[in-house]
C-alpha cells in the first residue's frame, strides 16, 4: 500500500522545484544560456525534480507489488502499464529520466541551449505530479 504521507511529501518537493523552474521559463531564454550561475541552478532543479519523480515511481511500484523496475526510466513505463500514467506521458517521463542522467553523469557535455529548451517541457513533470497524486485519493 502506498504511504500517502511519503508520496505527498515527495510530490510536494517536485512541485516546489517546478515553481522555480516555471519562473525561469518566463524569463529571457537567451540571457539564461549565457548565465552559468542560473544555468547551474536550473540544472540542479531539473535533477532534484526528476529524482523526486523517480523516487515516487519506485515507491508506487514497490507498494503496489509491481516488482522492481529494471531502470529508473522503466519505473515510468511500469506506471504507464498500470494506468497511473497514460502511455504518452510514461514515455515522456522516461525521456525526462534520461535527461536527468545526462545532467548527472555527463554534465560537461550537455548543450546549455538544450537545458533552456527543456523549460518548455515542464508540463510533463506537472502532469506526472497530477496523475500520481490521484493515488492519494485527494
Amino acid at each position: 500500500m502506498v504511504d500517502p504521507e511519503r508520496l505527498r511529501r515527495v510530490l510536494q518537493y517536485v512541485t516546489d522545484d517546478l515553481a522555480v523552474l516555471a519562473e525561469y521559463a518566463r524569463g529571457d531564454r537567451v540571457a539564461l544560456v549565457g548565465d552559468a550561475a542560473r544555468l547551474g541552478h536550473i540544472k540542479y532543479l531539473y535533477v532534484t525534480a526528476i529524482e523526486g519523480c523517480i523516487d515516487a515511481a519506485h515507491h508506487v511500484c514497490a507498494a503496489e507489488g509491481w516488482g522492481p523496475p529494471d531502470t529508473n526510466a522503466d519505473a515510468m513505463l511500469v506506471l504507464g502499464r498500470h494506468d497511473v500514467l497514460d502511455d504518452d506521458l510514461a514515455i515522456r517521463m522516461a525521456t525526462a529520466v534520461r535527461f536527468r542522467n545526462l545532467l548527472v553523469h555527463a554534465y560537461a557535455r550537455i548543450d546549455d541551449r538544450r537545458v533552456v529548451d527543456y523549460l518548455d517541457e515542464l508540463s510533463d513533470l506537472d502532469g506526472y505530479v497530477t496523475r500520481v497524486s490521484r493515488l492519494l485519493g485527494s
